[in-house]
């Protein structure tokens, strides 16, 4: 692949991150950018809709169909938005105001405020208010010098100019910029809301002659703070600002209404002796073949003029589509496959275990619904035998109750962010909203939480529900607020601006204790009150001896089999989950990800009913605990898909860094254990009292 980058060409963004680059006109380099998304990586089988009878399974053969039928509507969603804020209309001459983000690397994963290297600063620093979901990310959005008018060309102006006296960057300030430089930082600017992106034009080499080269144009978030030659370390210290406005249609004696669609940049590196200043503060860019790049020498003081250019161009694309263009995605084929390939599974699974329920466990049903006088000289076996301990309290129930508690919490959380995020409520244009959302969705679901906890305390024989509903409330999100104050002291110890402000985490424990806490007891005390849920069969006071057990029917063996059908249902996306988390890429294919997320709760269910099945086939009926844990098997998988990420996808070396990942993995992992085992578990429960309120018992 060979990379141009011209000083302008009207073509659309996209959104996935490029492969080999080359730096613009005065850079010497080539430099290896974000890591792309990789098309042709396997595509695992997947699973399955839910089967929870024999009357169940029918159905589900016609149902299954409609209903995916029905939900592939839903992703021809994700390209459908909602702006986050209202149009800004501008003049001719109106100021637009660039705005600073943060810094950040996928190779140390930790943001920095943009005056924490020494930029030009205005007279006034001036931070936005932000919401939740901003200061977890790590954004400081503030205010910066550039002076850019709308429609207004500038053709090189410098940045905090004295006369006759260059910016001097210190020792320790030339040793930081190498250091963020090496660590291939990248600065986030935004106008008008917009994130500045960095175009980048690939070409595609042909062997046959006669053909023309393929041109492909892929745009990086921000722009590469500098770039590495051998040893030597050279600072970007000229943008070339490249903005497109759209005409709105006005009235004839009207002023023309602008509206900024689109905001790229063009980084530049332009030694101090071949820049050319007047008293005006205006400058004269060298000739590309004739300049040479502003070195940063971190051993001893650095003279550099910061300056940058403004161009105009006008655009056919709409305020309302302005974000389509960042959002679009060039490889949908892949997430189309992945769904084809993991409906397909499910039908194939479906039939398994249709013949499974339908003919074996009817056989059962049927057999041991006889009345005939053979049946007596016959010697029982199967899950009928553990009819009168099926039901038997497990150990720990409230520990049970309370983490499937906090699984439902999840799972009614994850549910609506999904589907609010898949109708484009929760649009990037919005910053923060979708984790603020998440919060604030987990703390309100507490009450549903709480109910299930407290009705399955009490069916499990519970009497303690205070207790219960204060576990309920503090064990999972205890664990959580743990791990993360840990890593925040970490991160506090870098001077990152990821680090939570102390006055944010004040704030999240108030909405802890204020919102969640209460809301889990009100749930726990109606649910506690509610009739437990109806068990068909007794359970004998004395508990039955349960015979050896097979090796296949080890807890551990039973985890990989149950959890590799679950993974397989979102391995493709839990790739491109894990590149917008890692490698500040956009994620927005909201649509393809709420269909994932059913066929995960279908094959989650699934796969828990057939391990039951074969569990009380087995004669043991110790089926709480370790279905629980056996429906969360892919929890597994994806930590070893983590490592894998790590290990071949990123470019991180150092401890803390290191640390950070592994931490919120191990989050992200106990998450979704906690969801896929809650999901299983309901359906495993619900599988039992069928079976066993459909046989006789004496």
């Amino acid at each position: 692949m060979r990379l141009r980058i011209p000083e302008s060409a009207p073509l659309p963004f996209r959104s996935s991150g490029p492969g080999a680059q080359k730096l613009p006109r005065t850079d010497p380099t080539l430099l290896t950018g974000p890591k792309s998304v990789r098309l042709g990586a396997p595509l695992p089988l997947t699973s399955a809709a839910a089967t929870r009878g024999s009357k169940m399974a029918v159905a589900m053969g016609w149902l299954l169909p409609q209903t995916l039928g029905f939900l592939s509507l839903v992703c021809g969603i994700n390209s459908f938005y909602v702006p986050g804020v209202a149009p800004i209309n501008f003049h001719q001459n109106d100021p637009v105001e660039i705005k600073a983000v943060k810094l950040t690397s996928s190779r140390t994963q930790l943001p920095y405020e943009y005056y924490s290297l020494p930029f030009c600063q205005p007279k006034k620093i001036t931070y936005k208010a932000e919401n939740l979901g901003e200061v977890l990310r790590g954004d400081r959005i503030v205010n910066t010098p550039f002076q850019v008018l709308m429609n207004s060309e500038k053709k090189c102006e410098v940045l905090c100019y004295q006369p006759r006296k260059p910016v001097v960057l210190t020792v320790e300030q030339s040793k930081l910029v190498a250091e963020r430089i090496n660590e291939d930082y990248y600065v986030h600017l935004i106008a008008d809301n917009l994130p500045v992106a960095t175009r980048l034009e690939l070409y595609s080499n042909r062997d046959d002659e006669g053909k023309k080269k393929e041109k492909e144009v892929q745009f990086e978030h921000g722009y590469r703070l500098g770039f590495m030659d051998a040893t030597k370390i050279y600072l970007h210290n000229h943008l070339s600002f490249i903005l497109y406005y759209h005409r709105e249609d006005v009235e004839e004696d009207q002023e023309h209404n602008y509206r900024v669609v689109r905001f790229e940049v063009i980084p530049q590196s332009i030694r101090l002796e071949d820049l050319k200043v007047d008293e005006k503060n205006a400058c004269t860019l060298p000739d590309a073949t004739g300049s040479a790049p502003q070195e940063i020498d971190p051993t001893k003081e650095n003279q550099l003029l910061f300056t940058y250019s403004v161009h105009w161009e006008e655009s056919d694309i709409k305020w309302a589509s302005r974000w389509d263009t960042y959002l679009t995605m060039s490889d949908v084929q892949i997430h189309w496959f992945s769904i084809i390939n993991s409906v397909v599974v499910v039908f194939f699974l479906s039939g398994i275990l249709s013949m499974i329920i339908i003919r074996t466990l009817r056989k059962d049903i049927a057999n041991y619904n006889k009345e005939d006088d053979i049946e007596d000289t016959m010697e029982e076996s199967g899950w009928k035998l553990v009819h009168g301990d099926v039901f038997r309290p497990p150990q720990y129930p409230m520990i049970l109750s309370s983490l499937l508690g906090s699984g439902i919490q999840l799972f009614c959380m994850i549910l609506i962010v999904i589907f609010v995020a898949m109708l484009g409520m929760l649009s990037p244009s919005s910053r923060g909203a979708l984790m603020t959302t998440a919060c604030f969705l987990f703390m309100f679901m507490g009450v549903f939480g709480g109910f299930s906890a407290g009705r399955l305390y009490r069916t499990l024989k519970g009497h303690r529900w205070k207790k219960g509903a204060f576990c309920t409330a503090m064990l999972y999100p205890g664990v959580v607020f743990g791990i993360c104050f840990v890593l925040n002291c970490f991160i506090w110890g870098k001077h990152s601006s990821g680090a939570v402000p102390f006055p944010t985490m004040v704030a999240l424990l108030c909405m802890w204790f204020g919102i969640s806490l209460p809301l889990v007891y009100l749930g726990y005390y109606f649910g506690f009150r509610k009739q437990p849920y109806d068990n068909p069969v007794r359970t004998n006071q004395i508990p039955r001896q349960i015979p050896e057990q097979r090796w296949y029917m080890n807890r551990f063996v039973g985890i990989l089999m149950a959890g590799i059908l679950p993974f397989g249902a979102m391995f493709i996306e839990l790739f491109f989950i894990f590149s917008a988390i890692w490698e500040n890429q956009f994620y927005y294919l909201f649509g393809f990800l709420f269909l994932v997320f059913i066929i995960l709760v279908v094959s989650c269910s699934q796969i828990s009913i057939v391990m039951v099945y074969f569990q009380l086939c087995a004669e043991d009926y110790r089926w709480w605990w370790r279905n629980f844990l056996v429906s969360g098997g892919s929890a597994f998988y994806v930590l070893i898909y983590a490592i894998f990420y790590f290990v071949n996808k990123l470019d991180i070396v150092e401890f803390i860094p290191s640390l950070l990942y592994f931490g919120y993995t191990a989050l992200m992992v106990l998450s979704f254990w906690l969801l896929t085992g809650t999901i299983g578990f309901y359906a495993a429960y619900m599988f039992v009292r069928k079976i066993y309120a459909a046989v006789k018992i004496d």
